[in-house]
């Protein structure tokens, strides 16, 4: 394991010397310790990104940086099943889990590879204009230094989103991973240095947000921001960008609706609201954590749904059989056992789960819970609880059941089931989201656009859009009159 910050394509101890415990959620123990960055650390790793930058990886091919990150993605497909130990380790999830998360991750360099390549293809495209004296070209070129801040949820899957399209336009790269489960990030900085990646292309510096974190939003050397996390700290990040007008994107909270018509499969619909909601331990920006519910279905689907969550394996990820882990942290685990007090406190019926179970006396254990009918105002309805907590509402008709899912600061995903396309069409396209789920709920492709409207929220990554994240669009405009432009200049 290690336990130095990846800077300039060496292992090095932290300006300070200080590091930081890494937990294991499911027992409380320390994993081991990791190096607390600091500005001077970020200062170094930026000078080394730019250095990298200037020094060719900013003016390298499409096709040379597809081969790196096809290099990287080899290299992390050769450590999978030991990477997927580590990150339930770290992070806390069962292992099937974990093990998807990391094949996701593969992908995504290898899907990146293929558009650096094919970025070749589309610079100095031709742009035609109206006047035919003159000669218009478009290119595409990358952003420079990106700093990159990534949360504990999906540790290597969250590395793999920011650092394989910055790679594949030709940015170099700052990463700063959480405090809370950096593990795996390091050994992305190890696979890089196993392939013999440039040195400065891809920095990785632990430490914690308030302090390595501040330091990389504020280094004046940092030409792109990219941050996935919580909304107060986002804003932090945007009024920070803002001084310098940096580029800035920002995956931030949500609070996902669930539509559920009564010409649903009950089955069907039960099995997509219990991944929707318990995948990860509710841990996952996109949860559709409101369940709305068509009244007249509402007493069947509601008896089935209960019934099913109660038969979910709890426990350490690394058990076989285990489809919900423990929460990341000691203050993860407050913080959702705080939302369940007060929706308790404040008149939510609780149909089941909710507590520590009985048999996990130590680790960040929650049973899933689910409430019926909160407030529409309250904190458990309206806030994002990033834990195992589902709230349910009935509604009568497609208005409303629209109007309860669009109220809500938050627009990242939404989900609606019913068997008549017309109406599910209908509803997708009226829901405030980015993300829109039809008879599903989750399903997440490197190919298509991720992010949020409102609060959730600014620009998107994967496809495409993730790759366009980091390029600059440059004009280039020839004049090839045959005679000369004469405007101020007479014979």
């Amino acid at each position: 394991m290690r336990d130095q910050l990846y800077i300039n394509g060496q292992w090095v101890s932290p300006d300070l010397g200080n590091y930081l415990p890494v937990q294991d959620p499911a027992t409380g123990e320390v994993l081991q310790q990791v190096a607390a960055g600091t500005e001077e650390d970020i200062d170094h790793a930026v000078r080394a990104a730019r250095r990298a930058f200037d020094g060719g990886w900013g003016q390298s091919s499409g096709a040379e940086r597809g081969q790196w990150l096809r290099a990287l993605a080899k290299d992390l497909s050769e450590q999978q099943d030991s990477l997927a130990h580590l990150e339930v380790r770290d992070n806390g999830k069962p292992l099937p889990e974990a093990r998807w998360d990391i094949a996701d991750a593969i992908g995504c360099f290898e899907y990146y590879a293929e558009l650096a390549e094919a970025l070749d293809d589309r610079q100095d495209q031709s742009l035609a204009v109206s006047d035919a004296r003159f000669r218009c070209r478009i290119r595409h070129e990358p952003v420079g230094v990106a700093g990159q801040i990534i949360p504990w949820n999906y540790p290597l899957l969250m590395a793999a989103w920011k650092v394989a399209p910055a790679l594949a336009a030709g940015a170099t790269a700052v990463l700063k991973p959480s405090e809370l489960t950096p593990l795996s990030a390091l050994e992305l900085a190890a696979s890089a240095e196993r392939i013999g990646l440039p040195a400065g292309v891809l920095n990785v510096v632990t430490g914690l947000g308030s302090e390595a974190g501040s330091a990389l939003t504020e280094h004046p050397g940092v030409d792109k921001l990219a941050f996935t996390g919580s909304v107060p700290t986002g804003a932090k990040i945007m009024t920070s960008a803002a001084r310098d007008i940096k580029n800035i994107s920002l995956e931030l909270g949500g609070k996902s609706a669930f539509i559920v018509f009564d010409d649903a499969s009950v089955d069907a619909a039960v099995e997509w609201i219990l991944f929707g909601i318990f995948w990860n331990q509710g841990q996952v920006c996109s949860a559709t954590s409101r369940l709305l519910v068509q009244d007249s279905i509402a007493p069947r689907l509601i008896e089935r749904l209960v019934e099913q969550t109660r038969r979910i394996t709890i426990g350490p990820g690394l058990e076989p059989g285990v489809l919900l882990g423990p929460l990341v942290s000691q203050g993860q685990y407050d913080k959702v056992m705080g939302y369940i007090d007060q929706g308790q406190a404040t008149g939510a019926r609780l149909l089941t789960g909710g507590q520590r179970p009985a048999h996990l006396p130590r680790g960040y254990f929650v049973s899933p819970a689910i409430f019926d009918e909160p407030a529409l105002d309250s904190a458990l309805w309206r806030e994002e609880i990033f834990g195992p907590v589902l709230c349910i509402k009935r509604f009568h008709n497609e208005a409303q059941a629209v109007q309860m899912a669009n109220a809500s600061r938050f627009g990242l995903a939404a989900a609606v089931m019913s068997a008549d396309p017309e109406r599910a069409t209908r509803v997708a396209n009226l829901m405030r989201a980015g993300i829109v789920w039809v008879n599903c709920s989750q399903p997440t492709f490197v190919e298509a656009p991720w992010g949020g409207m409102k609060h959730s929220g600014i620009g998107r990554e994967l496809g495409q859009w993730g790759l366009d994240n980091y390029l600059e669009v440059k004009q280039v405009t020839e004049y090839v009159g045959a005679e000369p432009w004469g405007w101020y200049l007479k014979p």
